[in-house]
């Protein structure tokens, strides 16, 4: 399996409800770094598993949704702990609807898989990988 894996990052603020979160129950800022590894079993004709500027642009574009805000106020989110494995979800899920739209060109049709990682720290950091419709 062949893989490109392009990197950004976002930073927002948010509170976790539940005791388990401790003092992240309290509103509290996060900056994540953001990597979305796609995978291929064959090249393209291009000899290229997707183009790295779309997909560095097309991640870009997604994480321009939630960058400087604050998750609790955002309607999506109400409700819910938008936990770092919970944000790497939502990034995979919108960046797998630019694949669909075409934004990563149509050879990106023939990506088989993708995989979101969201690096809290240093020492911490959560994924959500997944296949990709043919």
């Amino acid at each position: 399996m062949f893989s490109v894996t392009v990197r950004d990052h976002f930073m927002i603020a948010h509170s976790f409800v539940g005791e388990v979160f401790g003092p992240a129950q309290a509103l509290h800022g996060a900056t994540y770094v953001v990597d979305v590894e796609f995978r291929r079993p064959q090249l393209d004709s291009d000899s290229i598993v997707v183009d790295i500027g779309r997909a560095t642009e097309a991640l870009k574009a997604v994480l321009a949704e939630f960058n400087f805000k604050n998750l609790d106020d955002e309607a999506q989110f109400r409700g819910q702990n938008t936990t770092t494995e919970f944000m790497a979800k939502v990034v995979f899920d919108r960046m797998a609807a630019r694949i669909a739209a075409g934004d990563l060109g149509a050879q990106a049709g023939g990506l088989a898989g993708m995989k979101v990682t969201l690096h809290e720290s240093h020492a911490a950091w959560a994924a959500y990988e997944g296949s990709l419709p043919a």
